[in-house]
């Protein structure tokens, strides 16, 4: 039986790992930061070795939108560098056999060529807004790549799009766009409010993946054999992009959230506020041309999320 540390399960993509990974014929392995706290070298390592861990799903980060990466930028390069670094060294002193790392698509060049493939990588300047934890995972992805190069390990990289789906982050101020408008829409609806506010102008375009594909991907890329792996990248460019392949401009997005909410107010555009990157569209043909695609579209996920909410937020 395969002995798995999802570090980071409380997050969204860790308990949806959980969720699919404890339907297979798997010992899962958690902590609570009680019990190690990954920015802990000592406790890291000592959790790998006592446990005897054979494969390891990096899963934890720290992760906010575009307000909580403005404010907080020191945290967000900080605690991500610390977390990954542990993990990732312990994980390789201690004899793990597999280890995924779960990166982010800000690792692209704001300007990158859409959709972006998987060699735009480090070819330009990055959004401002994000730039600390962009760098932290760029980091991450060439840790694996370096530590497979000098030491023969298998540590594989996946670049999820922009996720949402239940055990997302509502908090009023940091989080992500979709539960962001999932909570403000509701709110408003319960008040009776007439109208929302939104950051922004809209015209940005943004693509979304449901968590529990997200999930499916990352078990996916974990179970490609070396022969697969070889065939399809390269040395020095090992990761793979996890999208939906279809983008959608945050006023169309906007308007299917308060559809889904049943919001009838009006959508205001607070224009001196930032748009972020004017796209972020993934190309995950490599990915997708291995065999894995997507089973949730941007209606179904958004119902699955809003009806998350609905029970465990209020």
């Amino acid at each position: 039986m395969t002995r798995i540390f999802i570090a980071g399960h409380k997050g969204m993509v860790g308990q949806a790992l959980v969720k699919k990974l404890s339907l297979q014929d798997n010992n899962l392995l958690t902590a609570d930061r009680s019990e190690v706290d990954l920015t802990r070298q000592a406790q890291v390592e000592e959790f790998l070795k006592d446990n005897k861990v054979d494969q390891v799903y990096l899963a934890a980060a720290k992760v906010g939108g575009i307000y909580a990466n403005n404010t907080y930028p020191a945290e967000f390069i900080y605690q991500n560098l610390m977390i990954q670094n542990n993990i990732i060294n312990s994980a390789f002193i201690t004899g793990v056999q597999k280890l995924l790392f779960l990166g982010s698509s800000c690792i692209y060049p704001k300007h990158a060529t859409q959709p972006m493939v998987e060699s735009e990588l480090l070819n330009g300047h990055l959004e401002e807004t994000n730039e600390p934890y962009a760098i932290a995972k760029i980091a991450g992805i060439k840790m694996c790549e370096s530590y497979n190069r000098q030491y023969g390990t298998d540590y594989r990289s996946v670049m999820p799009t922009n996720l949402y789906g239940p055990g997302d982050n509502y908090h009023q101020e940091n989080s992500h766009v979709i539960p962001a408008l999932i909570r403000r829409f509701h709110e408003a609806k319960i008040s009776g409010a007439s109208s929302v506010m939104i950051w922004g102008t809209g015209d940005a375009k943004r693509e979304f993946l449901y968590v529990d594909d997200m999930a499916s991907a990352s078990i996916f890329v974990m179970g490609l054999t070396n022969k697969e792996l070889n065939n399809n990248i390269r040395p020095n460019l090992s990761h793979f992009n996890v999208g939906s392949g279809i983008d959608y401009s945050i006023k169309k997005l906007a308007l299917e959230i308060s559809n889904v909410v049943g919001f009838t107010g009006e959508l205001v555009w607070d224009t001196s506020k930032p748009d972020g990157a004017p796209r972020k569209l993934l190309d995950s043909s490599l990915l997708n041309n291995l065999g894995w695609s997507p089973t949730h579209d941007l209606r179904s996920g958004l119902e699955k999320a809003y009806k998350s909410y609905l029970e465990t937020n209020l």
